[in-house]
């Protein structure tokens, strides 16, 4: 079976950097787990690696869906599974980096099945207001209520869809079903949590987004095309095109997208705490290259791989 060595945990704690600087040293490559980044174009917006970061060693994943395709956790768990078979194959180690908890989720324990889409039906939620499908989630599914962005409209239709279709709640029809009935996980791994102090990790998040207008995000989302359903959750996409309509302000735009990120950042830390069993590791504490070193050393040392 393929193996990889993860290092997952909340947007801008700096894992794209340590991840290279790592696979660099022990000569691995990388493996995207980014929901976002695995679109071509709005690089800003996504908080793409940047090319110096990305010549460190080969990566996969990253700009090769067009912004016009639709993505789910099935369909990456199949192209990164391929991808890391290869890695493995040629004699590498592959190293999967990212924070998108239920693609790494389906890439390593395999996804529970649920009810397929009903046109139908989606029909008919997709007619209710944001406020309507919230009201009825909270009714039939207050768990996965809590856990979902109130402003995330696709997923809340596709938890109610399930709730409807299977006459539970989503919760419960992914909570109750055995190991068994999940697909096959294709590889074997372990990893690592990186997260920071959150005043630390907010800072960085405001200071990030600051610098993306710099850049030039506002011209990056005004030149991109059709975005699928998938690509249009991209956290400050919706608010920079409002931006552009003139419906809001400059700062109210950089400030709603740090507020956003923030509470992205806060649901992640959520996740990974409770799903995952990968070693904390807290990055305010260490230098870049203690974090680095302490990381390479990890990953040989569970591939079995002697470090001379």
């Amino acid at each position: 079976m393929a193996r990889a060595f993860c290092i997952v945990g909340p947007t801008a704690t700096g894992k794209s950097k340590l991840a290279a600087d790592a696979a660099r040293e022990i000569g691995a490559e990388i493996v995207s787990a980014d929901a976002f980044q695995i679109y071509r174009g709005l690089d800003l917006l996504t908080a793409k690696p940047e090319p110096l970061i990305l010549a460190k060693a080969p990566h996969h994943l990253i700009g090769t869906a067009p912004l016009s395709e639709e993505m789910n956790a099935e369909k990456y768990r199949r192209l990164a599974s391929s991808v890391i078979e290869n890695i493995n194959s040629r004699g590498k180690l592959a190293i999967v980096v990212g924070g998108s908890g239920l693609y790494i989720k389906a890439l390593t324990h395999g996804l529970a099945p649920v009810p397929e889409s009903d046109s139908k039906l989606r029909e008919k939620l997709n007619a209710l207001s944001l406020t309507e499908l919230q009201s009825q989630l909270c009714e039939f599914d207050p768990d996965t209520a809590e856990k979902i962005d109130p402003k995330n409209r696709r997923r809340i239709v596709r938890a109610l869809e399930i709730c409807l279709l299977s006459g539970k709640p989503a919760s419960e029809v992914v909570a109750g079903l055995g190991e068994s009935s999940r697909t096959e996980s294709t590889i074997l791994a372990t990893g690592v949590f990186v997260f920071r102090h959150r005043e630390e990790l907010y800072q960085r998040i405001n200071q990030r987004a600051k610098m993306m207008f710099n850049h030039g995000v506002i011209e990056e989302v005004r030149d991109a095309g059709v975005t699928s359903a998938t690509a249009s959750q991209m956290i400050g996409l919706r608010e920079i095109r409002q931006l552009l309509a003139g419906k809001e302000s400059l700062t109210q735009c950089i400030t709603e997208i740090q507020q956003a990120t923030r509470r992205y950042a806060k649901r992640q830390l959520t996740w990974f705490r409770r799903q995952t069993n990968f070693l904390p590791l807290n990055l305010s504490f260490l230098t870049h290259n203690e974090a680095v070193r302490w990381i390479s050393l990890r990953i040989l040392s569970e591939s079995g791989t002697r470090d001379d």
